[in-house]
């Protein structure tokens, strides 16, 4: 898997209907109605998601790696 920058998959998870509640830091924290957890991803400028941040959150928000293209 490869791996994806912060903002981009902010980019990804809007288009499934998450909505951006508060930005704490450098951490967006999303929220979606469906799902009872929280999004919180980390947008470090341009850097890369480590491969495990990334596929926790994807198993959170119910994402696919053909979602992130």
């Amino acid at each position: 898997m490869k791996s994806i920058s912060g903002k981009r998959l902010c980019k990804v998870i809007e288009r499934k209907g998450w909505v951006l509640k508060r930005v704490t830091g450098s951490h967006h924290i999303y929220e979606k109605i469906s799902v009872e957890q929280i999004l919180s991803i980390p947008v470090h400028r341009d850097q890369d998601l480590k491969v495990g941040t990334l596929k926790a959150l994807m198993k959170i928000a119910q994402l696919s790696e053909e979602d992130l293209r």
